[in-house]
């Protein structure tokens, strides 16, 4: 089967992703050869184009797709031709029209899922699975605070929370991603170009802040993260959209009231086979209950990536990104 699938040979701007049209053989043991539909777009795939992570070069990019299953190789239990399947990595190269992609990554599709829906919505939900009950085990009536509530993990973490039963914050930057934040359930949106947002925190948890602050941004919201949050609280630094956080002296959490803070991953986590299928079985459930709606924001061609990229980076987002291959 010919493919088209992106390659940067080195890190660096939305410019350096690069496209190739390969012949892929037969799936060799353990493996699947997958016909994508829909790739999700993640801001993983930044951190490796840009060099925030290091990635081996020349490589491919994306972690997560959905698709048919065309061929499977020798070993292969659980997958046949005609399946469909989706994927969050840990493997790259999702970037492309089909690939081969290992067995053990993948996931089986309820049949109430669209490939869309599971490529807008696996890693990102399964990220949000593991910061809210695996990580921090939320509760509910906990107040919590989302920075980012509008983005793509934002929306699908509000909803989630929720269902849980916390009180959600959430923080946006325009009138219009406010909206969205409060149609997904977000009981206060706080436009933190206009406001203190750990003033406000402080205000609506009458003075003592919140247990639990889901931190995807990094750096640039790193103080207000510490203000915000209650004393013995925790702060889940997850992303790196403001910079990574560097250079912290651990004393500041004493100043804060004896703070904890961890910076997961969401393979750490999804480290095990039984963990993985724990995880998806979970985040399947919250969609196909209605508990998590996905919102697709934007779609894009799959060798427009560079633009997508880039609106990604420049905050011109709502909810998930897809890239569509065009499939004859």
């Amino acid at each position: 089967m010919k493919a088209i699938q992106a390659i940067i040979e080195k890190q660096g701007g939305p410019d350096v992703i690069d496209w190739r049209e390969v012949t892929l053989d037969k799936p060799g043991p353990g493996q699947v050869l997958l016909r994508q539909t829909a790739i999700g777009l993640n801001y993983i795939d930044i951190y490796h184009r840009n060099g925030t992570y290091p990635v081996q070069l020349p490589g491919g990019l994306g972690l997560e797709s959905a698709g048919e299953v065309m061929a499977v190789g020798e070993g292969v239990h659980g997958f046949q031709p005609g399946d469909r399947a989706a994927t969050f990595g840990p493997e790259r190269n999702a970037y492309a029209s089909a690939r081969l992609v290992g067995a053990a990554s993948l996931f089986r599709l309820p049949a109430a899922i669209d490939d869309e829906t599971a490529a807008a919505a696996l890693l990102k939900a399964c990220t949000v699975e593991m910061l809210a009950e695996r990580c921090a085990k939320v509760e509910a009536g906990w107040p919590v605070l989302v920075h980012a509530a509008a983005g793509g993990v934002g929306l699908i973490l509000v909803q989630w929370l929720k269902t849980i039963g916390a009180t959600v914050i959430g923080t946006v930057s325009t009138e219009a991603k406010a909206r969205i934040a409060r149609e997904a359930g977000a009981d206060h949106v706080i436009r933190y170009k206009e406001v203190d947002v750990a003033a406000h925190v402080r205000e609506i948890t009458d003075g003592q802040g919140v247990p639990v602050t889901f931190d995807g941004i990094g750096m640039a919201t790193w103080e207000t993260s510490l203000k915000a949050t209650a004393r013995r609280g925790l702060i889940v630094s997850y992303g790196n959209v403001g910079g990574p956080v560097t250079g912290v002296n651990l004393g500041i959490l004493a100043q804060h009231g004896s703070q904890f803070v961890t910076r997961p991953t969401l393979f750490d986590y999804y480290h095990l086979p039984g963990e993985r299928a724990a995880g998806a079985a979970r985040v399947f459930e919250m969609i196909e209950s209605g508990a998590v709606a996905v919102t697709i924001g934007q779609r894009y061609s799959l060798e427009d990536a560079a633009r997508a990229h880039a609106d990604l980076e420049a905050g011109r987002t709502t909810g998930s990104s897809l890239l569509i291959p065009d499939h004859p």
